[in-house]
């Protein structure tokens, strides 16, 4: 099997004789889980899903972010759910970081290798299995779908990260770039789930301050992120949950890229009841 680019979870727990100091913090405006704390102990199971564990990364919490929920499936050989999602209306993406699985949309069915992207809308009929002899790893991100009269609900379609378009943003000269799933001018998506790419020394030169929710899940490389008010030190296998409005750039690392799974809400007015 080809070693994956990007980095997933194994478990485990570290030795008695480890200090516990460690990266992790959660504050008002952001929260920074590093990969050293996905061991055994803190993953989830949930309903109807055979042979498979969850680490949770972020779910809705009042004065926090509040729109997404992100795990990092770990579905063992045999294991995968006949009835994987409970909530009608939920849509969500999965994206591979290792193994493989057979993903089925509808009656038709795919087989998601590292790199494999699908988009489920809400009341999509689908079902997962791993047939493979090694665990299969991924992210699923959940969003309860915000409809809007005369604007259809998105369809189902399963993509690859090297089918995907990658944009270089203006005048970077290609040293940050975003690998995007679906056309930002689409309206009938209120969520983006891409990949963001830096190359060594690349930067976002200017603390972005915005209305929409992150969740950050360093796939490879290291930088320097600057968060609200703080610089924080990250690597692949580290998550970031960011607070709308925190400020928030970077610097790439190197010395190979840096590159995060990203996603963000976008489309809608703002709601201005609850």
């Amino acid at each position: 099997m080809t070693k994956s680019p990007y980095y997933a979870p194994t478990g485990g727990l570290p030795p008695q004789t480890q200090l516990l100091t460690d990266r992790a913090v959660f504050t008002d405006a952001y929260a920074v889980i590093p990969k050293g704390t996905m061991t055994d102990i803190v993953t989830s199971n949930l309903p109807f899903w055979d042979r498979t564990r969850a680490w949770v990364l972020a779910r809705p919490l009042s004065g926090f972010a509040e729109t997404f929920s992100q795990y990092i499936m770990e579905v063992a050989p045999g294991g995968g759910s006949t009835k994987p999602e409970g909530d009608p209306q939920a849509q969500g993406v999965l994206f591979v970081v290792e193994g493989g699985c057979t993903l089925t949309v509808e009656g038709t069915a795919h087989e998601l290798h590292v790199g494999g992207y699908a988009y489920l809308p809400p009341g999509c009929n689908w079902t997962l299995d791993n047939s493979t002899d090694t665990p299969a790893r991924f992210h699923w991100i959940r969003k309860a779908y915000r409809a809007v009269d005369g604007i259809d609900v998105p369809s189902a379609f399963v993509t690859h990260v090297d089918d995907a378009t990658t944009a270089q943003m203006p005048d970077t000269d290609g040293a940050w770039s975003t690998t995007r799933f679906v056309d930002p001018a689409d309206m009938r998506h209120d969520m983006h789930v891409n990949i963001v790419n830096f190359q060594p020394g690349g930067v976002i030169p200017f603390a972005e301050t915005h209305v929409m929710e992150h969740g950050l899940y360093v796939l490879e490389g290291k930088a320097v992120y600057r968060l609200n008010q703080d610089w924080v030190e990250v690597e692949a296998g580290d998550f970031m949950w960011l607070r709308a409005f925190c400020p928030q750039a970077c610097y790439a690392g190197g010395p190979g890229p840096f590159r995060y799974l990203l996603y963000k809400d976008v489309n809608r007015h703002m709601p201005l009841t609850r």
